[in-house]
């Protein structure tokens, strides 16, 4: 490559738990610019999850987030017209992301009467490894396990 990576930038610390991963969710979760509505719902979150679980929610959000994140995952790959799917182990920085993503995905897509009920739900949930992310994790678990055969594929 000509050019060096982009340097990665800090982020800061969100006002309430002042936790840089806090601020991070929240950016994921922000739509059109909202940012400020995407902090209301995570801490109106937070509280929800705190009243259910009698436990501090920021607390259980880390450890369903911890839940959440995948180890290894499959990439699709060609090698001599066959297309295998190559276990591949996640760097630290993409677990959280991809745990992150999975959460606000399947918050979403919830039932419930706002996104604050849908998200403290999908952390309870997932907090108790039970919930659609933590599935989504089981099955990307289950098919790296299953092609394992093909991990001597992996380049790089």
């Amino acid at each position: 490559m000509r050019k060096q990576r982009a340097k990665k930038r800090p982020l800061a610390p969100d006002p309430r738990y002042g936790d840089p991963i806090v601020t991070r969710f929240v950016n994921m979760m922000t739509w059109s610019g909202k940012k400020s509505i995407a902090y209301k719902i995570f801490y109106d979150a937070m509280e929800k999850v705190g009243k259910t679980t009698k436990d501090d929610g920021y607390e259980v959000w880390k450890k369903a987030l911890n839940n959440v994140m995948p180890g290894v995952e499959v990439k699709s790959r060609r090698i001599g017209g066959a297309t295998f799917q190559i276990p591949i182990e996640i760097r630290p920085d993409r677990r959280v992301s991809v745990g992150m993503k999975w959460l606000i995905e399947f918050a979403r897509k919830r039932n419930g009467k706002s996104m604050a009920d849908k998200l403290a739900a999908e952390v309870v949930a997932a907090a108790k490894n039970e919930g659609a992310a933590i599935k989504r994790k089981d099955d990307t678990h289950r098919m790296a396990d299953a092609n394992k055969a093909f991990a001597h594929f992996r380049s790089r």
